[in-house]
Parts: C-alpha cells; structure tokens; sequence
C-alpha cells in the first residue's frame, strides 16, 4: 500500500543540491549521519517512521515499550516544558549530578531557550493531554446562607438575626409542659380556674398576670376551668416556634393570629388587672371606671412602647421596652402607685380629672374650644390648630375636629414631659408645618409671632424674634446650619425650653424667670431620677386630695385602731369620681 504523500512547496535549485550533497556525503568534515529515505518530506518520514520502525534501525519492540511521556507539572515559577523520558535519561547520562534548573517565568518571556540537536532517533509524538483540576465542592448547608459566605476554607458566619428569639439555652415547649404538668398535680381532676393558672404560670416561670390570655386561649372563655391537656395542647401551638418572652406575649395575646398587637388585645389582659391586682380592690366595685382605667393604661402602653407612632406594637418594639418587666413587677408590688410605669392608680385619676375639667358636655370628646382652656390657656392658637390637624391625631374624631380621650392621654403626656423621645416626636410633628423633616426659621418666626402678640397684650417685654433665634440656635446647636432636625432636638437636653418658647406662654415665662442650668431633678426614695411626668402627676394628685379634703373636713372623719386611713381617702376619691361619672358610651 502506498503512503499518501502530504503537499508541500516546490524545492529550488540550491535546496536540491543541498539535500544531493548531505545524501551523498560529499560535505567534507561532515558527521556521519542516518541514512536518508526516499520521500523528501518530514511528515512522510514522520508517517513511515510510525509505519515502520525498522526502516530507521530501531528495534519495533524497543519503540512499542517506550514509556509514555510527563504530564506537564506545576512549580515554583513555571510549568515545565515537556520532554520525553528518552530525552531526559540521554541528558542525564551525559550530564551526571545535573539536576534540573527551574526557569523563571521572566526569563522564559524574555526568549527562547536554545534547543541542542541530538543524534538519536526521534521520539513517538504524541499531543500533550491538557490537565484539568478538580472542583472543589462543599457540603450543603443546613441552614440559608447567601453564596457569598460560602467561601472554600471559610468558616460559615452563624445564624445572629432572631426574629422570634435566640433558641440557645432557651427552655422548649415540651420543657415547659412538662412543669404545668408538675404544678397541675396539685389540683384536682388536673384542672384548674383563672386564679388557680396564675400560680401554675409563676411556678413555671412566667408572669403571674399573663394567666388571664393563656386562660382564654386554652379554651377558658367558654368554661370556667380548663385541663393540662388542654394548657399544653394551647401552648404547643402558639409558642413552640416563640423562644423569649415578646415573640410568647404577642402570640398568647393574638392567639397566633398576628406577629404585632392593636390596643384591643390588651383589653382582658388590663381587665385582670384590675380585677384580681390587691392594689385596686378598692376600684372593683365602681365598675363604671374600670373601662377608663384599662384604656388610660392601654394608651400610655403604646405612648411608650410604639415607637413607630403606627398603632400597632411589633415584638421588636415589645422586646426594646420595658413593659414587659413592668407587668413582672406587678406580682411582687401590692401598692400599685408605686408603679409608674404604666399601671398607676394616682396617675390615672390626674389624667381623667384634667380630661374631665375640659369636657364640658361630657361626651368623652373635646374640641378646639375645650383644648384652649387647658391650663389657663396656656397654648398658643396656633398650636391648637395643629393638633388638631391630624399632624398627632388620627382617625373619624379628627375628621369631626374633635379629640377623643385616649388621644387626650397622649397630649397630656408630651406637654408635662417634653424630654421624653414621644413627646419629643409630638410636638415637632405640629412645628414642622410643611412635613419635610426640618423646622426652618420661617417655621420657628410662625409660631413665635403669637407669642409676641400675647406678651404685648399682657404688657410683657418682649424680646425680638431675630435675638431669640439666636438663643435658641446656640442652645440646640443644629447639625445644618438654620435647620433643626428632631435628632437635633433629641441631643439636646433643653427641648423643654426651647418648645415652651414658641408656643407656651406660661411655662416660657416660668423658664424666663429661673436658670434653667440651675434646676435640680427630684429622686424618688431609691434615689432614681424623676421624669417631669412624675413630678407633675405627684404634685397634681397632692393637690386634688387637699381640694377633696377641703369639701370634707377631715376633723369629722374618725379611725378605728390599726384602720389605714389611705384607705377612706382613697373610697372618698371613688365617691367623688362616681358623682362626676358623665354618662354616655364607653372611651
């Protein structure tokens, strides 16, 4: 069989001279080298030297047994150039000791190595077998984590966001079952009333006064007792997914329906406060305002805890507040004035006695007319407007133009305490009067002509609005220059000051005759700072119990050995308030 002969260019003269002369070895001096075949090509030679062997005086098993060449290997610099193995063992044999020098990459670059020519035959060529490296592969996760943590030879970032609680050391909700199971023991028939599940929740570990929504949402509201089973079965379903307190409360009170609480769920809970608490027996008879009382309660809840200003208290919100520990407390504190926080009794009474002095139909709503007495006509109108503009009220009575009691709360709170973040929040929503986050001086100028107009009237000096902002500038200190921000007025520790003077004449005044730097915060008997909140509803209530005391002389009131005589004061209180109950719907 004849070998196809590859295509090559036409030889010239010299070139075939050249080859005539090495083939006949007429080059003097020249080696004696290999014979040459006839074919002329070096890829015909190439085709018969794999044909044939033999044809070149190579032994063909010499040449089948010939090991296969490297694969290419990685070093410090390079990859090595590829060599046969014949090739390496002639250099090796030739050169002995050598070893092999590694070539940098640089001069690599630079240019070509020289390539000597050998004598020996040729090698059996074959393509170098491009190498392939292994895929590193991990192990899939348990849990998500974004593709960029999952780095080779990183360690995984844990899990840090809970929106439900951190698990970790936290009790599960078998755990728990198993304790009702051991407090149920001791009842009878393994069942247990409302009361009876106070003391089961407190062994347990929990609020006593959580036991009046876990009661309900076992199944209490339709009998009067109810069962281990049933307790365990209740709390399995809404709190096996709830590992701290906030993510448990907010699901016992919606009973997992919502992951946030509206004012009605805290209706039975404030309830059973007021039901069962030792420091509000004397209030269980007038039922007529235990309705006041739990929504007076429920709003000064979400004036603390809803941050938001939404209406609704997430359990972040639930978690950052400290309500939570506040109802803790209560099972501990008999005297429930010495709360606060919240639940106090004297505070409640100062709010409605203040909301009942301006409700003059008594329809549980006041209006424009009914704010501006407040306090002697202490605000300005054009505060009054804004209030009632909807910039801190919401819903139908706004649309009316009226305010309703639980909004009344709300003002109370920030005009008595104008350093707390809420409050804070009130009155620069009713300054800011074109809402783009900022009070600007034009803002400032419109509230402060009023002002002035007022301290003329009244024959008052009055200091011009160019000097005043001055004041005011330099006691805030605004991050932007001519603008007030509300991070700026939480920074400072003088908002009072600096509200008062734009739209509270009296209180400006009381602030223009004192040194402010100079005012000394009271402290309660465990030398804890009270808010201005605490101090005015302290001294308010001192007030209305010496008004009381006035109508009823005290002289013909007598006291039996050992009677507490807080106690008639508290009842003459009751009497008082129950004389003045205005009639109508409920708040």
């Amino acid at each position: 069989m004849e070998i196809p002969s590859a295509p090559h260019p036409e030889l010239t003269a010299e070139q075939k001279q050249h080859i005539s002369e090495r083939s006949s070895g007429m080059v003097p001096g020249a080696p004696m080298s290999r014979r040459m075949l006839p074919g002329g090509s070096v890829a015909e030679r190439v085709l018969m030297f794999e044909k044939s062997p033999s044809a070149f005086g190579l032994d063909p098993v010499a040449v089948r047994n010939m090991p296969q060449r490297k694969e290419p290997t990685l070093t410090g610099t390079a990859i090595t150039p590829w060599r046969s193995q014949v090739q390496d063992q002639l250099n090796k044999s030739q050169i002995p000791g050598k070893k092999e020098r590694i070539v940098p990459i640089s001069k690599l670059e630079s240019g070509p190595t020289p390539i000597s020519i050998s004598s020996q035959p040729l090698p059996v060529f074959q393509p170098p077998v491009a190498q392939t490296f292994p895929r590193r592969t991990t192990q899939p996760s348990t849990t998500f984590r974004p593709p960029s943590l999952h780095l080779p030879g990183k360690e995984e970032i844990p899990k840090f966001y809970f929106p439900n609680g951190n698990p970790t050391g936290k009790p599960s909700a078998e755990n728990v079952c198993k304790k009702f199971g051991e407090a149920f023991s001791k009842y009878k028939n393994n069942c247990v009333t409302n009361e009876e599940l106070g003391q089961v929740l407190k062994v347990s570990g929990y609020p006593l006064f959580w036991k009046c929504p876990v009661f309900q949402a076992a199944g209490g509201d339709k009998a009067e007792t109810i069962s281990l089973l049933q307790l365990s079965k209740a709390w399995r379903r809404l709190v096996n997914n709830c590992h701290d307190e906030a993510a448990q409360f907010v699901s016992i009170l919606t009973q997992g329906a919502r992951t946030h609480l509206v004012p009605e769920d805290m209706v039975p809970l404030i309830q059973d406060v007021v039901d069962t608490h030792p420091g509000l027996l004397f209030l269980k008879e007038a039922t007529e305002f235990h309705s006041r009382y739990v929504h007076t309660v429920i709003a000064r809840i979400f004036y603390e805890v809803n941050r938001s200003w939404s209406g609704k208290i997430t359990v972040s919100e639930l978690r950052r507040s400290k309500f939570l520990s506040t109802l803790r407390l209560l099972q501990d504190e008999d005297d429930i004035n010495q709360v606060t926080d919240f639940f106090s009794y004297e505070h409640f009474y100062v709010i409605y006695c203040k909301f009942w002095e301006l409700d003059k139909d008594h329809d549980l709503f006041i209006d424009r007319e009914d704010l501006a007495r407040h306090n002697d006509h202490a605000l300005s109108t054009r505060m009054i407007e804004r209030i009632f503009s909807g910039a801190v009220t919401r819903g139908s009575a706004q649309k009316e133009g009226r305010m309703s009691y639980t909004e009344f709360v709300w003002f109370l709170l920030s005009e008595e305490d104008k350093r707390h973040p809420t409050a804070i929040e009130y009155w620069f929503r009713c300054m800011d009067l074109d809402g783009d986050g900022v009070l600007s001086m034009y803002e400032l100028e419109y509230f402060y002509e009023e002002q002035l107009q007022r301290m003329e009237q009244l024959g008052i000096e009055t200091l011009p609005f160019d000097d005043c902002l001055c004041q005011m500038l330099d006691m805030i200190r605004p991050s932007t220059a001519n603008q007030i921000n509300l991070k700026d007025l939480k920074y400072c520790k003088m908002t009072p000051v600096f509200f008062d003077t734009f739209f509270n004449l009296e209180k400006y005044l009381d602030h223009e005759q004192r040194d402010p730097f100079a005012t000394q915060r009271e402290t309660d008997e465990e030398g804890n700072e009270l808010s201005d909140w605490d101090r005015f509803a302290a001294e308010e209530y001192e007030l209305l119990v010496a008004e009381e005391g006035n109508n009823e002389p005290m002289d013909d009131m007598c006291y039996e050995d050992g009677e507490n005589p807080r106690m008639h004061v508290d009842e003459s209180l009751d009497s008082e308030m129950i004389q003045h109950d205005p009639p109508g719907p409920q708040p």
